[in-house]
């Protein structure tokens, strides 16, 4: 199983599948807009703007389980985006990505890296977590701006924390683009 097994919804409500991102190197990301890593949107932009003429998408997740950090509506949450961060790249719908109700995606995502987890969160960033009632073990997302690196044939390859900037993952992202 790949990542071009799964359809999700866009930010209109329509269905995709992303199978029509194959042969591209996808950074997957859960995003809010009301949250301390926000600004990381324009460091996704800059990375999709440097690659995404190489075969580059970032495939964006709004989510509100963490402290209700994206309380838009999709319309609203793609304008704020765009007029803020000047994001080109595609927003899909709202979605969660722990518990029950989790996207099928997300899913598979946190399944696959669990083997292949490149970075994990800093003590301090754990520690933060922790003191708002996180779990911080186990496969689960822990905060905004998780970000998957799947290659050009749809394999995770890399997950990487909040933390993490886009600027740090430029060179995988080069490397996978080769």
């Amino acid at each position: 199983m790949t990542i071009y097994d799964f359809k999700v919804k866009d930010a209109k409500n329509n269905e995709v599948s992303l199978s029509d991102y194959k042969g591209k190197v996808l950074l997957v990301v859960n995003t809010a807009t009301g949250c301390g890593f926000t600004p990381q949107y324009e460091g996704l932009e800059d990375l999709y703007k440097k690659y995404q003429a190489q075969g580059f998408e970032i495939l964006d997740f709004p989510c509100n389980q963490f402290l209700n950090q994206a309380p838009g509506t999709n319309d609203e949450i793609v304008s704020f985006c765009q007029l803020k961060y000047g994001t080109t790249f595609k927003t899909f719908g709202k979605i969660e990505v722990n518990g029950k109700n989790a996207e099928p995606l997300y899913t598979f995502l946190k399944e696959e890296a669990a083997k292949e987890v490149e970075n994990s969160a800093s003590e301090s960033f754990a520690q933060k977590l922790k003191q708002l009632g996180q779990n911080v073990l186990g496969t689960d997302i822990k905060w905004n701006f998780t970000k998957f690196l799947v290659d050009k044939d749809g394999k995770v390859v890399a997950r990487y924390n909040p933390t993490l900037t886009p600027g740090d993952i430029d060179g995988k992202i080069a490397e996978l683009l080769k």
